[in-house]
């Protein structure tokens, strides 16, 4: 099988292995997939250090994450090379359609990709990521997304959302590119501590199912290099090919039967959603936020509260270096 973009073939080898077993989705189709929506899916991965979810077997078999690729690529496939513990690490880019092609012959079903684009690698995205024990309580789950967004609301930070194709769903925020990694995800590890001191009974930081307790995770760990969360428009390996897609806030705001959850739309469903919605990411990185505007208000909301939550947020700006002082 061979998929074309701007004229480039990409050949797609053993594209009727099957990928999805209970569901009859194959390596091809999910190639077809990836064709279909990296003209959506390109700027929101392009630069972004990938590491690859792979599964050759398909989904009932284990699979592996991939992010070093030092042999076996085209030429024309654009990396970067970071250090790591003890040595370096080679990243592909997801930087046009060919890429994305490959990356769906390397039986990648899941790319996921860092809040920070090569080569300054300092964040435009401040990733929280929602997640649930289980899926029994839609309800608890989009509470808690509604009062992640007040609380951005109140730092006036826009925010965007989309499903994770799994349990929770993803807020981003997006950043103007000039704070580091540290301090965006100090930044971020202080707005999950604030956001569970308010809801404690619902919320929590503990990483741990065990200590839970049945409460929703503020998982900020999507931040800081090299952390990375699943793609726009990813599908994700789960029965059903779930995909991590962009969705509206009204469309969580909907209680009715039919509301968006985190496994709302799968990889036979979207050439419909984008032809009716289109990106809903689309004007996101038009606006960037400064975040030390952001970390002065932190801190005014934490001062309304209780004093431990001033010595949290205090601790946070004392070790973040990032300048308060508002734009003129």
């Amino acid at each position: 099988m061979k998929t074309h973009t701007g004229g480039v073939g990409v050949t797609i080898s053993s594209p009727d292995k099957v990928l999805f077993p209970e569901d009859g989705i194959s390596k091809g189709e999910l190639a077809v997939y990836y064709r279909l929506v990296a003209p959506l899916m390109l700027p929101h991965v392009r630069s972004r250090p990938l590491t690859m979810e792979r599964f050759p077997d398909g989904i009932g078999a284990p699979g592996f994450f991939h992010k070093d690729v030092v042999r076996g690529f085209p030429e024309w496939l654009e990396r970067i090379e970071l250090p790591k513990k003890g040595g370096r690490v080679h990243h592909p880019l997801l930087n046009d359609a060919r890429a994305v092609l490959w990356a769906a012959n390397q039986n990648c079903i899941t790319p996921h990709v860092s809040n920070a684009r090569a080569p300054a690698l300092r964040p435009d995205l401040c990733v929280l990521d929602l997640d649930p024990a289980d899926d029994s309580d839609p309800a608890a789950l989009r509470t808690a997304a509604l009062q992640l967004r007040r609380m951005l609301d109140e730092l006036s930070l826009p925010s965007w959302i989309k499903t994770t194709g799994s349990k929770g769903f993803h807020i981003v925020v997006p950043l103007d590119g000039e704070a580091a990694a540290g301090e965006v995800a100090r930044f971020a590890r202080a707005v999950g501590q604030l956001l569970v001191r308010r809801a404690p009974r619902a919320l929590t930081q503990e990483l741990s199912k065990v200590d839970r307790g049945g409460r929703i995770l503020v998982d900020t760990g999507r931040n800081g290099f090299p952390a990375t969360y699943a793609a726009p428009y990813a599908v994700r390996p789960r029965r059903g090919a779930p995909v991590s897609a962009p969705c509206s806030w009204e469309e969580v705001e909907e209680v009715e039967e039919g509301s968006v959850h985190p496994q709302s739309f799968r990889l036979r469903d979207m050439a419909a959603r984008t032809d009716a919605v289109g990106d809903l990411w689309l004007d996101l990185h038009e606006n960037g936020q400064p975040l030390g505007d952001a970390v002065a208000r932190l801190a005014g909301l934490a001062a309304r509260m209780s004093t431990t939550a001033i010595s949290v947020i205090t601790r946070f700006l004392l070790s973040a270096r990032i300048r308060c002082k508002p734009r003129s």
